[in-house]
């Protein structure tokens, strides 16, 4: 098993919830989401991207405008819905669980039965 690999998996399952993280802030194009979530070491390419902001609006957690550029073609802007917002709540209260979770079984020392 090639470590990459799951080191793979497991930036992909956070993704979703790092991309409506992201949106929580502020309205951002796909630029900018690429950009912040390259600085946060969350190396991904826009054909990865695309699709789940697709699927993301679909699911009625993001929508989106369009706004004219100085700087190219219009950019396709992604906000969250209220209903992005509930379900972004209810990740976070999901992630810290889990974090919580995980750190209890790989901080500490299993016991022999």
């Amino acid at each position: 098993m090639k470590i990459e690999n799951t080191k793979a998996q497991m930036r992909k399952g956070v993704l979703e919830f790092c991309i409506l993280s992201i949106l929580q802030h502020g309205d951002a194009y796909t630029n900018e989401i690429l950009s912040n979530l390259k600085d946060a070491k969350l190396l991904v390419v826009e054909g990865t991207i695309y699709p789940l902001l697709t699927r993301l609006k679909n699911a009625g957690l993001l929508s989106y405008r369009w706004e004219e550029s100085t700087s190219g073609p219009p950019r396709k802007y992604y906000a969250l819905t209220e209903t992005g917002r509930l379900f972004l709540k209810e990740l976070n209260t999901t992630w810290t669980d889990l974090v919580k979770s995980v750190n209890a079984v790989t901080s500490k020392k299993p016991t022999k039965k």
